[in-house]
């Protein structure tokens, strides 16, 4: 019978993964004091690791995207990232210096999805539509591949906030372009009022169910101990997912609008919450980049080709900066504060998902565009984590001058 043998198969698949993402964290966790000195990211490790025994290199990892432990941890990973984005932007830090992260969100995110766009389209030959899909997806940004600048005391704190802010905001705003445009440009009929329901119920899950929470925790009856207290913010974030899933909501948004909805209502919750929502979404993250790395056959650096490759390229150094020169004119950045700006626009983890999705949509040509999309997530991780404590180090020379 075969479903035993699928059954032994994925277990299998599971355990190796298990063990795999455990070594490799006993690891990081071993040399992180090192790393935290050096150009070393544990981002960088887990990638690396996963593309080393990946089936293309060792094929300790037999893995591939249409495995359901693949797409079904990737997206488990994102929820729980743009759940604790969310709860970085309150309605009370969005109100407080907003003008950089404004402009950065409604200037730059757009910005850069057109340059990319443009450049997909007339370098790689490819249609407009499928020119907007890859601009969508590496729009976002993700400063976590960054967390020397937004963690260090040396480095100006607007630019800090302005990084946080962004990145905390522009994954939930990059999704419906995503959804949009893959709908437009796949081959399946765009069915505009459902996706509009679908995001629409996912908001309202997500803002209604922690506000319920927090009223009712702040009544005697309901009120937690204070041991219980930092998992208040895990059974809301669990509660929301299970009621986005059981009403075929669009579960992402409900996980950025929780997060706002307790930022903005309870902020001693978010500040309970903060250690153990960080420590599992980075966990989550750490375990999905394995998994992503593992994807990545050495075959497609080949074949995307020349061209490919100055896309890549066009896209770290060129399309970020420009949007960020228009978005940041007329400020008081100083040159050092718009170079990391404009320098730290990683290809964050959203664009890892929303490279699944577009495999999902039976693009023309979705399959290569997918493996341009992962190699251009991993030069970014790479290329961005390898650099975050050497600007850093940059700021606090200027400050000892």
């Amino acid at each position: 019978m075969p479903f035993p043998n699928l059954m032994a198969a994925s277990s299998s698949t599971g355990d190796s993964t298990l063990l795999l993402f455990a070594l490799v964290l006993l690891l990081s966790v071993l040399v992180s004091q090192f790393a935290n000195r050096s150009v070393l990211s544990t981002a960088v490790v887990f990638l690396v690791a996963g593309f080393i025994c990946g089936p293309g290199v060792t094929g300790a990892l037999r893995l591939s995207p249409d495995q359901p432990i693949v797409s079904g941890f990737i997206e488990l990973a994102l929820f729980s990232v743009l759940y604790t984005d969310g709860m970085r932007v309150g309605i009370r830090d969005l109100t407080s210096a907003w003008k950089l992260p404004g402009r950065a969100l409604l200037f730059g995110l757009p910005l850069t999805l057109v340059a990319v766009g443009v450049v997909a389209k007339f370098l790689l030959g490819l249609s407009w539509t499928e020119a907007a899909v890859i601009g969508a997806v590496l729009s976002p940004t993700d400063p976590v591949f960054a967390a020397a600048i937004v963690g260090r005391e040396e480095v100006p704190y607007r630019l800090r906030h302005l990084l946080n802010v962004e990145s905390g905001l522009n994954d939930g705003l990059a999704l419906p372009l995503v959804l949009i445009a893959l709908g437009i440009a796949g081959k399946a009929e765009l069915e505009l009022a459902t996706m509009l329901t679908e995001l629409g119920v996912g908001v309202a899950i997500g803002v209604v169910v922690p506000w319920i929470a927090i009223r009712l925790e702040s009544t005697r009856v309901f009120a937690s101990s204070e041991p219980y207290r930092p998992l208040l913010g895990f059974a809301i974030g669990l509660t929301v997912l299970a009621l986005t899933r059981m009403f075929h909501a669009n579960e992402f948004l409900a996980a950025f609008a929780a997060g706002m909805t307790i930022a903005t209502k309870d902020e001693k919750l978010r500040e309970r919450f903060h250690e153990l929502g960080e420590l599992l979404a980075e966990l989550f993250k750490l375990a999905a980049l394995l998994i992503f790395g593992a994807l990545i056959d050495p075959s497609y650096f080949g074949e995307i080709g020349l061209t490919g490759w100055t896309f890549v390229f066009l896209t770290l150094v060129l399309a970020r900066p420009l949007a960020m020169l228009v978005s940041f004119a007329g400020t008081d950045l100083t040159k050092r504060e718009w170079v990391a700006a404009a320098w730290f626009g990683p290809k964050g983890f959203a664009s890892v998902f929303f490279a699944f999705l577009v495999l999902q949509h039976h693009l023309d040509h979705g399959v290569w565009i997918f493996h341009l999309l992962a190699v251009t997530v991993g030069t970014s991780i790479i290329a961005h984590s390898s650099t975050d404590v050497i600007v850093a180090r940059w700021f606090d020379e200027e400050e000892a001058q």
